[in-house]
């Protein structure tokens, strides 16, 4: 199976959290796993912020996933679709529409912990 694991899922493995831990599950198993760069930038911002080593989270991403490009096609339709789920869900991120976008594009599924994906037929929300 196909999988573009989100920020919020890097960071529960990251810590090694029972959430974490379904996350390890779904990368020691057979499947794809994808991640774009805006995920590689959150992730190792928010281990800087908390003082843990953002080198090895940086590794850890880049060692484990392979990189979808954000193409200008998939950055036209993340901004439709960022525009339209913002009348809806005031506090959508452009980051989550891009993950969706992504995600389609390839055929995925998108490992989360975020709600804001709750209403995505793609989220796995662990």
């Amino acid at each position: 199976m196909k999988y573009i694991i989100d920020s919020s899922a890097w960071i529960e493995y990251l810590k090694g959290s029972e959430t974490g831990k379904k996350v390890a599950q779904i990368l020691e198993e057979n499947n794809e796993i994808y991640i774009i760069s805006l995920n590689i930038s959150e992730v190792v911002s928010k281990v800087k912020r908390e003082n843990s080593n953002s080198e090895l989270a940086y590794e850890v991403l880049v060692s484990n996933a392979n990189l979808i490009e954000i193409t200008p096609i998939i950055a036209k339709k993340a901004g439709l679709l960022h525009a339209e789920l913002k009348k809806k869900t005031k506090n959508i991120s452009l980051a989550d529409t891009l993950i969706m976008v992504a995600a389609k594009s390839i055929s995925s599924k998108i490992l989360t912990t975020d709600n804001h994906f709750k209403n995505s037929e793609l989220a796995i929300i662990i």
